[in-house]
């Protein structure tokens, strides 16, 4: 049996307008261009040009735009889409901008990747068209790191299945020593200890003892090595302190990845800051990097439209399905120069209300200076959500004259002293840190050491924080920093 029911609820949800100003939110200035690029395309009545003066102040952005599409009977006004406010979009605050100014992409030179480099040497070798694909289907399973660490079990399999040619064990180790003597030396290695042994056999005088010393060393102590136990070594090597550390220092100065970070040309990532800080005599002045953003306005043929809109019949049909796509798309573009607007207007607050709270650091560039700080902290003091000022906090930076920050650097927990004062925790890292460094290498300082210090210098902080904070520094272990 079939029932009705009524029954009535109560929700939250986002309109358009704010589900697209938080999108732009999140968006770094250096993408904010491709970004309005695209709206460009997608929205006709959305075009780019230099705004026209105007004498009258912006107004704020409202949040909500009434949606009165399908409200055919009711008259279009013309006033609402020329008015002067959405000529664009540029506002008091925006850093220099000059539309003249064109972005240049530097040249680089064109150079031969790992991979073609050794194909290249390759060719040299004396080699058949057989085992010239047996070697490049070994020089194919090097990683960007140069190295090999598939099976070369699998690798046979590759060449049954994909080349058609039957090989074994001996006669694929046989090519791969040869693609192993290739240049950069250590490549085609399958493991750490057989890059350092290789790399070694190949110094430019492998006779000299310390050559010999660091060759055994890497052959029959490679773990102690690793783990740093030196006095091991010596015992096991038959060598004195001397010795060893002669050769320790030439091991670690071989190079762990013969293949470089990654193959092929890489395009430098430059950080472009989203706010700029200027210090004019002890008064900080922060504004907005915009100069990849180009100037908005409406389109002006589009307003023509609605012109003839308003002194036709308004009963015409088709004109009428014509101009609600039209006004669909002024729409569109006044909430898109809107929530531009209101996505800068939020950055500045943002970032004035942190220049506020770190003022000390930002005036000196001590870290030591900072306070602690949490987005509530921030959130509470603009009057906005956490979301808000997280979306802000973990896409933008500034840039100071001690360089450039990420925003959520500046946000830390706090920790007790003595005084019973809160510091930030970036203040107990860098005096962390400056311990570390300042250590006796022969002797160094463990976690406990490091916390009866830190305690003495009236921080109260315990061993697993100590861990924590040292791991985060990527700092190791006490063991492992020993140095003979």
């Amino acid at each position: 049996m079939q029932k009705l029911n009524l029954s009535q609820s109560l929700s939250q949800k986002l309109s358009p307008q704010q589900i697209q100003f938080i999108k732009l939110l999140q968006v770094p200035t250096a993408e904010l261009d491709a970004r309005i690029e695209e709206e460009l395309e997608v929205n006709p009545a959305l075009e780019e040009g230099k705004e026209e003066a105007s004498e009258s102040t912006q107004d704020e952005f409202e949040d909500t735009y009434e949606d009165d599409i399908h409200q055919d009977d009711r008259d279009v006004n013309l006033d609402d889409y020329l008015d002067e406010e959405y000529g664009g979009y540029k506002m008091q605050g925006d850093g220099n901008y000059n539309p003249d100014e064109e972005d240049r992409e530097i040249p680089i030179s064109s150079q031969a990747s790992l991979h073609e480099q050794l194909i290249s040497q390759l060719n040299f070798l004396k080699l058949d068209d057989r085992q010239k694909l047996i070697g490049q289907q070994l020089i194919g399973s090097i990683e960007n790191d140069g190295y090999i660490r598939r099976d070369l079990e699998a690798i046979i399999n590759d060449l049954a299945f994909s080349q058609n040619i039957e090989t074994d064990i001996d006669e694929l180790e046989e090519i791969l020593r040869k693609i192993q003597t290739f240049d950069p030396p250590g490549i085609a290695s399958r493991n750490l200890q057989e890059c350092l042994i290789l790399q070694l056999e190949r110094r430019e005088h492998p006779e000299d003892p310390v050559v010999q010393h660091a060759l055994m060393i890497v052959h029959d102590c490679f773990e102690e090595f690793t783990k740093k136990h030196y006095p091991k070594i010596q015992r096991k090597c038959n060598l004195n302190e001397e010795e060893t550390k002669e050769a320790v220092n030439l091991i670690t100065r071989l190079n762990p990845k013969p293949g470089g970070i990654s193959d092929g040309l890489v395009r430098t990532q430059y950080i472009i800051p989203d706010f700029i800080l200027a210090n004019n005599s002890g008064k900080l002045e922060v504004s907005l990097n915009s100069k990849n953003a180009p100037e908005l306005r409406i389109s002006r043929s589009y307003a023509d439209m609605f012109d003839a809109y308003d002194k036709s019949d308004k009963k015409d049909k088709k004109l009428k399905e014509t101009v609600t796509f039209v006004k669909q798309k002024l729409d569109a573009a006044k909430w898109f120069i809107d929530a531009i607007k209101q996505r800068q207007n939020t950055l500045l607050r943002t970032m004035e209300a942190i220049l506020d709270y770190q003022r000390e650091f930002f005036l000196d560039g001590d870290e030591t200076n900072l306070r602690p700080m949490i987005l509530k902290d921030i959130a509470e003091k603009i009057d906005m959500d956490i979301s808000t000022v997280s979306r802000v906090a973990n896409s933008k930076s500034i840039q100071t004259e001690f360089g450039v920050f990420p925003l959520k650097y500046f946000f830390s927990e706090g920790i007790a002293t003595d005084s019973g004062e809160d510091v930030s925790n970036r203040e107990v890292k860098s005096v962390l840190q400056a311990m570390v460094d300042e250590e006796d290498k022969k002797k160094p300082l463990s976690d406990d050491k490091l916390v009866k210090m830190l305690n003495k210098k009236g921080y109260n902080i315990a061993r697993r924080t100590v861990a924590k904070y040292r791991e985060q520094l990527q700092i190791p272990v006490a063991r492992l920093r020993k140095e003979l």
